[in-house]
């Protein structure tokens, strides 16, 4: 029997994911973890930890990042060039002012990645951006990425916002007995 059922070049190939963080109800934490996920490609059925069978994610929008709690301004970045004397260290407000709100959703999703050899390249396949824009247009194939928890966020505040059902029936009968339609000359005279 042989031991690569599954294994085609099918399964391992990647995707582009699209996640609007500025939008995105969840707080940094939860976006970077479902960004890991998606990059160590845990949401395929293939997923092994030894192989690296994750898909790209464009991040757009982190300029409007959003952080539980008094973060922002009192979470420092380290770093260390191991010279004596050299610690720096930076508040997330000023890592935000000098390098951008991607840069802060890059070190949260490396965080969260395995410390292994194929970090770095996980983390090479987030495309993250301060704006809107971004030049992968013609690659993204899945306009979201959420978890099953924002899904149902959504989904709750999609029935509160409008009134229309979610089934195709529901809408064509309440918009026949609001408004009856008008009949069709010649479907009447045909059937006279």
């Amino acid at each position: 029997m042989s031991t690569t059922i599954g294994r085609t070049a099918l399964a391992y190939s990647r995707s582009w994911h699209y996640i609007d963080v500025g939008t995105d109800p969840r707080s940094l934490g939860r976006i970077a973890s479902s960004i890991a996920m998606t990059l160590m490609g845990k949401h395929k059925p293939i997923y092994d930890p030894s192989t690296d069978c994750g898909d790209y994610v464009v991040a757009v929008g982190c300029h409007d990042i959003r952080t539980t709690g008094k973060k922002r301004f009192q979470k420092k970045y380290y770093s260390h060039s191991t010279r004596p004397g050299s610690l720096k260290e930076l508040t997330m407000d000023k890592m935000i002012a000098k390098f951008g709100g991607a840069e802060i959703l890059r070190k949260a999703v490396s965080g969260m990645l395995p410390k292994n050899k194929l970090r770095n390249v996980r983390l090479s396949r987030l495309k993250a951006y301060d704006g809107l824009g971004h030049p992968h247009n013609r690659n993204i194939l899945k306009m979201n990425v959420l978890s099953p928890n924002a899904q149902l966020h959504q989904s709750k505040t999609a029935k509160f916002e409008s009134s229309e059902s979610q089934t195709p029936v529901q809408d064509a009968l309440t918009t026949a007995t609001a408004s009856p339609q008008k009949m069709n000359p010649s479907f009447a005279s045909a059937s006279a």
